[in-house]
């Protein structure tokens, strides 16, 4: 009898905590009832085809590294899972894809679980983060992986990215949680790399960024630096405080936070982009929106909104839901 293959993994948003995950820091996601699966039968290569894209992948099971296109997922995780048996199937989803909603993060970890992954969501996650590494060569944290393997039906997570440590956090029902996109991004061409290396500049200089208070970063001498550095610290305290606010039912404290974060990523971290800084402020001024911010590694992707019920505001109205598995 043919063994057959059905895995899902969703997609994420950022709450709030955008550029803190590679410092250890902490990071507020949710992951989000968008799902990007792969159903098939068990074969002797992997061959896969795609609703989204033309070009088809057939691999061996021990895959040489692929360059290009969606196969370079592919085989990073095939690189890492050594799977014992292939797969001939399909991938499809319903991330969309360059928004900043995790949708390489999703492939690679339903990719593993299709391919015979067995372990924690830890594991997991540390897998699908290397395997997003030897494809793309970008020094991503763990943030995207770690919601997407660890997520709770109804409730976000707040990750310690030092530690791994995983809280879930019930989102209220009485709000709303809307992403709405505005333009595509690709972090290998974007800065994200740099700020990666300026972040380390900055902890050669005050130790570890996750640990350092905002007066420490004085010693910086280089400007750009020290701004970066200003951002990592005050968004680490960002996601505690957007978590006692939420647990408080203090939405309007939440939402701003939300704002000075946005604001935080535009000047200090400098990831943001006109477009996005003016759909930011157009939704600000929507009747029934708490706060909006740019969510994920910035240079595009998505605003995610803090909203009462029912207010009129075009995007994708998102819940929180589990994480990556079988079905």
């Amino acid at each position: 009898m043919t063994r057959t293959i059905r895995t899902r993994a969703p997609g994420r948003v950022n709450l709030i905590g955008d550029h803190t995950d590679y410092t250890g820091g902490l990071v507020f996601p949710m992951a989000i009832d968008r799902w990007t699966e792969v159903s098939g039968v068990v074969a002797d290569r992997i061959r896969l085809t795609s609703y989204h894209d033309e070009q088809p992948v057939d691999l061996p099971l021990d895959p040489p590294p692929v360059s290009a296109g969606w196969g370079r997922f592919v085989a990073a995780v095939a690189a890492e899972v050594r799977p014992t048996f292939g797969i001939e199937g399909v991938v499809q989803t319903t991330i969309p894809v360059g928004a900043g909603l995790s949708s390489s993060a999703a492939l690679e970890l339903t990719l593993a679980l299709a391919l015979g992954f067995e372990g924690p969501p830890l594991a997991l996650a540390q897998l699908g983060r290397r395997a997003e590494h030897r494809a793309t060569g970008i020094p991503c944290g763990i943030m995207d992986q770690l919601c997407i393997a660890a997520a709770k039906d109804g409730h976000a997570t707040i990750i310690d990215c030092h530690s791994f440590d995983v809280s879930h956090v019930p989102i209220p029902g009485d709000v709303e949680i809307v992403v709405s996109f505005v333009a595509h991004r690709e972090l290998e061409a974007s800065g994200y790399a740099h700020r990666v290396a300026e972040c380390a500049a900055a902890e050669l200089v005050v130790g570890p960024l996750r640990t350092a208070a905002l007066a420490d970063i004085a010693a910086i001498e280089d400007p750009k630096v020290r701004r970066r550095a200003r951002h990592v610290i005050t968004e680490n305290q960002r996601v505690r405080d957007f978590a006692a606010a939420l647990s408080l039912e203090d939405y309007k404290s939440a939402g701003e936070l939300m704002v000075e974060s946005h604001l935080s990523l535009r000047d200090d971290f400098e990831t943001s982009t006109d477009a996005m800084d003016r759909t930011q402020g157009e939704i600000l001024r929507q009747r029934g929106v708490l706060g909006a911010r740019m969510t994920g590694g910035g240079f595009g992707g998505c605003i995610v909104s803090l909203c009462e019920p029912g207010a009129k505001l075009d995007g994708w109205r998102v819940r929180p839901v589990a994480g990556a598995a079988r079905t």
